[in-house]
């Protein structure tokens, strides 16, 4: 049998643990702090939202956290994920470069998001929880939640941001297809959210509004929680087996990468696929250049401010030490809805500042003509989010041709875009804009950052 079918037929090839980059840093991450006392939280702060399992993950130090069995049980349905080579694409860019790119579209779900989605779900169902209501932009973490929901018995509501909602009625569908209510955010069923329409009816919404809505609800009754689909460190940890799955593979390919390349909201996808090679380079193996990608309308990382900040916009969740572009921002609506966070991932914030990741942005048009290219030459129609890290890929390895040199490129097609065919038909009907982002609101949002002492 041809070895790489063999790969995929092996469930053994699933990790049996995800890996934990904070027992590799040369500095740790900062604090986690109290939005009343400014001190670090413990556990007992974080457990009106989350089960002690995923509480403890969050703060562990440990390299490898052991992967439940019944989680891997539903991973065996899509995973190990296949990794490709774009041979097509090469020869269309007529590139020396090797591109790689682990495809994540083959999760039920269609994207990256299930593999924290049914973690989170398994660990909320062990400790006696009934229901869990988290946020979506996209909507691919909430019909992955919901996926997950379905399967272990939890009922699940989702805040859509509305821009979203309205943007992308199918993923809705999907959720609603799982079981998961769905409810366009701001809404009138929480105070966060009344308050948002009483000053404006026709708000478009944002990620830091919907996480407000979610915990608010989710503190009130004893058998909810909370789920959350990026930036937190065990999010991240549990997106990890993306880039052990790839480390697997490409030896099976005899290469490594050179530069690694990832779309970046809150961060997930982007530390899935990069945080195992960055590890294992700060463990003595090979430098590799990791760049994050983001959308130029919500440039946390290019242009956001490294400080503490909430991560809602009612200022109901702790204080995190991230890029930031204020918890009261809220970005224009373009489609990539998943790269619509004011923040980055704190994990992700702090790699930049050691000087182990790079960042850089796009326009929504340069993302689509690159998703296109990719299309017309792989066969795979990439989601809007996943067309940053195509667009850096193709940069990189058009940067191979102009230099004449072959570097491996590796990036993650976190997820489809079967469910943003509008996106693609207002592109080719040339309604795609770029649109910028309001520079006085940027500045109004950065203006009103807590002001913070870093704990000692």
């Amino acid at each position: 049998m041809n070895e790489t079918v063999k790969y995929f037929l092996d469930e053994s090839r699933i990790p049996k643990a995800w890996y934990n980059i904070q027992a590799d840093l040369p500095k740790p991450a900062p604090a986690v702090l109290h939005p009343g006392t400014h001190k670090p939280v413990g556990p007992d702060d974080l457990a009106p939202l989350f089960p002690m399992e995923l509480i403890l993950q969050e703060v562990t130090q440990e390299r490898e956290v052991p992967i439940p069995e019944p989680v891997r049980e539903v991973y065996r349905q899509w995973r190990p994920s296949p990794l490709y080579r774009a041979r097509r694409l090469e020869k269309v860019l007529q590139t020396p470069a090797r591109i790689y790119y682990k495809y994540e579209g083959v999760s039920p779900a269609g994207s990256h998001k299930p593999n924290t989605a049914v973690a989170q779900a398994f660990y909320n169902q062990q400790a006696g929880v009934k229901r869990l209501i988290t946020e979506t932009g996209a909507g691919q973490w909430g019909s992955s939640l919901a996926f997950a929901g379905a399967l272990f018995g939890l009922d699940v509501q989702i805040f859509m941001v509305r821009v979203s909602y309205d943007q992308k009625p199918y993923r809705r569908a999907l959720m609603e297809t799982y079981g998961a209510r769905c409810v366009a955010s701001p809404s009138n069923e929480t105070e966060s959210g009344r308050a948002i329409l009483a000053k404006d009816p026709n708000h478009p919404g944002s990620l830091g509004i919907a996480i407000s809505e979610a915990v608010e609800l989710a503190v009130q009754r004893d058998d909810t929680k909370y789920a959350l689909g990026s930036v937190l460190n065990h999010v991240l940890l549990h997106q990890t087996v993306l880039g052990l799955e790839a480390i697997a593979q490409l030896e099976m390919a005899d290469d490594y990468p050179d530069v690694i390349v990832g779309c970046t909201g809150g961060g997930s996808n982007f530390a899935g696929i990069a945080f195992p090679f960055i590890g294992a380079q700060l463990r003595g193996g090979k430098t590799v250049r990791v760049v994050a990608v983001e959308p130029s309308a919500c440039p946390s990382l290019t242009r956001g401010t490294y400080a503490y900040d909430f991560g809602d916009t009612a200022h109901l969740t702790p204080l995190t030490k991230m890029h930031t572009l204020g918890s009261t921002f809220t970005p224009p609506g373009f489609h990539a809805g998943g790269l619509r966070y004011h923040g980055m991932a704190p994990l992700v914030s702090h790699l930049k500042e050691l000087g182990l990741i790079e960042a850089t942005a796009y326009r929504q048009t340069k993302v689509f003509e690159a998703g296109v290219q990719f299309a017309r030459a792989e066969g795979i129609l990439p989601a809007p989010e996943a067309n940053h890290a195509v667009k850096g890929a193709i940069d990189e390895a058009v940067r191979c041709r102009e230099e004449g040199v072959s570097r491996a490129i590796l990036f993650n097609l976190c997820g489809h875009g079967h469910f943003d065919m509008q996106a693609y038909m207002d592109y080719f009907a040339g309604k795609l804009e770029d649109r910028d982002y309001d520079r006085a609101e940027l500045a109004m949002a950065l203006a009103g950052l807590p002001s913070v002492a870093e704990p000692a």
